[in-house]
């Protein structure tokens, strides 16, 4: 069973037998949301494990934290639980877009569940990171997906890839891309290729995997990553059945 809101925030930690609230996560909890020492919340690993908690005080010493708690510690702690790693992977690779918009597509796809994200240049991107850029971005975007998990309530993390090429992305195993008049969705092909908003050059798309239809009209870049997501997750869940071939 996942954790739901009634125990509170959620929070991510390095080690769950031994709880240590980093300083953002503690500030956060402590300074935005107000929290008093007491109030419950939920913690999880990353890797599919969690368990309640409440907030320790933040006038003790890290030598009281059983008695009372210190600064980021956590008391009362429940047992670990464990959530199964939903199957298939899914994996959704977008061509990078321009402005905030990459921290948009990583946010909602891991709100929306995906399991590994991978942004990559295509032959028509605008966008296009240096080597310094690029890691600094990548920073920026697991942060992104870091905190879009917390909100969610997600207890497996997911993977935001550092920036790879079309020939790294076409290569992926169970790859679909994206394009109109293409065929529908299946769990057969769990990794979406997203171009960008000038679509495919004439090379690429003769390297395209199988080729799958999102909508009936022309998405925006981002949307189609959102999109992407939101069906294969849906198909994963069972919440919709498959119409076309497996």
């Amino acid at each position: 069973m996942s954790p739901d809101g009634s125990h509170g925030p959620h929070v991510f930690v390095d080690d769950l037998d031994v709880p240590v609230l980093s300083e953002a996560d503690a500030h956060h909890l402590q300074r935005v949301l107000r929290l008093r020492p007491g109030a419950a919340l939920t913690i999880s690993d990353g890797r599919g494990r969690w368990r309640t908690g409440t907030l320790g005080s933040s006038e003790r010493s890290a030598e009281g934290a059983g008695d009372g708690g210190a600064a980021g510690s956590l008391i009362e702690l429940g047992p670990v639980l464990q959530v199964e790693r939903p199957a298939p992977a899914i994996a959704i690779a977008f061509a990078l877009v321009k402005g905030e918009r990459p921290e948009l597509v990583v946010q909602k796809l891991t709100e929306l569940g995906v399991d590994r994200i991978i942004p990559f240049v295509a032959e028509r991107s605008v966008v296009r990171w240096d080597t310094d850029r690029a890691a600094r971005n990548a920073e920026r975007l697991t942060r992104v997906a870091r905190e879009a998990s917390m909100q969610s309530r997600r207890c497996w993390l997911p993977v935001v890839e550092r920036v790879a090429t079309f020939d790294e992305v076409v290569a992926e195993p169970g790859a679909a891309a994206a394009d109109p008049g293409g065929g529908p969705l299946s769990l057969a092909h769990p990794t979406i290729l997203v171009g960008p908003e000038g679509g495919w050059s004439a090379s690429e798309r003769e390297r395209l995997p199988r080729v799958v239809a999102l909508a009936d009209h022309v998405l925006r870049a981002e949307t189609a990553s959102i999109t992407a997501a939101g069906l294969l997750g849906a198909l994963r869940s069972e919440r919709v059945r498959p119409t076309g071939p497996r």
